[in-house]
């Protein structure tokens, strides 16, 4: 995939998640018990956030956000034991006129008997989840937001030098697995060859294997290999944040490549700038040093240190004393401020 085909991508989103599948992929993780019948299971999440119902409770339902998770804590559990049956079931036949998707008590307490009755007369699902609040709300968040998030898949390599996430693109044939498979035989992680799953988190691109290429790669002449079973555990990893974009081209001798570093361009990718680098290939040249080189140079200008331009700055600088200069020492000068050297 060249830079060309990765402005034309197919996003695509998610818009529901239904909640027996959320309990059977989650059961486990978030510590859930069912607590109505399986019947209930008919609603889909559509929101990616977790309400907390304190004030619908409370009676005020002008701006309740039913369409999300509603979450109850030890707070909203309290307030609905201190309120008595009698006052329970007038809260409750308020809110049967809101079908949520999905309710839910954290710390392992137990629903009220009106509680319970509102959602089984809805069908609507109830849940007890033994986490926190605050661990409940944080994880379960964290996984909507996956779900959620636009994603696309792309033709390319993901491999993480160095702690820098470096997708690889280009057409085929032009050396990206070679290439990734040298880094990896070099020390550095794979993280997907040929198809990589791109996820928008907020201002970051996720990278994720695909599930069933999972860390195999294809080397022309030589088959299918599995990395991780030929290069071990260490050698791969499932998801990276895309940090660089590196387009391999087959080198033209009519096109201006990049050769100082000052000119930084940008790929758009689901509406995020991702820096990249072209680099031209050419037989006999050693692209996974390059690549090194370029991971190296990303963790520089991460730290605050852009090399090409305190290099630019100096020699303007030196341009600038050479001018004001009107001595026989001028080429001496002149060396000794380029090259840094002082007396």
């Amino acid at each position: 995939m060249s830079s060309k085909n990765l402005k034309d991508i197919i996003i695509q989103r998610r818009k529901v998640l239904p909640v027996q599948d959320f309990f059977t992929e989650f059961k486990k993780q978030f510590c859930l018990d069912l607590k109505t019948s399986e019947q209930t299971f008919n609603t889909s999440i559509t929101e990616p956030e977790i309400h907390r119902p304190g004030l619908a409770l409370a009676g005020f339902t002008e701006v309740f956000s039913y369409q999300s998770i509603q979450m109850l804590g030890t707070t909203e559990w309290s307030f609905l034991e201190s309120m008595g049956a009698e006052k329970r079931q007038k809260i409750f036949a308020v809110l049967q006129k809101y079908s949520s998707p999905l309710w839910v008590l954290c710390h392992g307490l137990q629903p009220h008997r009106e509680l319970l009755q509102m959602c089984e007369s809805l069908n609507i699902p109830l849940m007890v989840s033994n986490l926190g609040t605050a661990d409940f709300v944080k994880e379960v968040s964290y996984e909507l937001q996956q779900w959620f998030s636009p994603f696309t898949v792309v033709h390319a390599s993901l491999v993480d030098v160095f702690g820098v996430g470096m997708l690889y693109i280009g057409d085929s044939n032009v050396g990206k697995s070679e290439c990734v498979l040298d880094l990896v035989e070099r020390g550095h992680r794979l993280v997907a060859d040929d198809s990589v799953k791109l996820v928008r988190g907020g201002k970051n691109i996720i990278g994720h294997s695909d599930p069933i290429l999972g860390h195999h790669m294809e080397i022309r002449g030589v088959g299918i290999i599995d990395i991780r079973s030929m290069f071990g555990i260490h050698a791969v990893r499932n998801s990276k944040k895309v940090e660089i974009i590196i387009e391999l081209q087959y080198y033209e001798e009519n096109v201006h490549y990049d050769r100082t570093g000052l000119d930084v361009k940008y790929q758009d990718v689901m509406g995020v700038q991702i820096p990249k680098v072209v680099i031209p290939v050419l037989p006999g040249k050693n692209i996974t040093v390059i690549s090194e080189v370029v991971a190296m140079d990303t963790l520089m200008k991460q730290a605050g240190v852009d090399s090409a331009e305190v290099f630019n700055q100096n020699l303007l600088k030196a341009i600038q004393n050479k001018k004001s200069q009107n001595n026989s020492q001028d080429n001496i000068f002149w060396y000794r401020q380029i090259s840094g050297f002082n007396e």
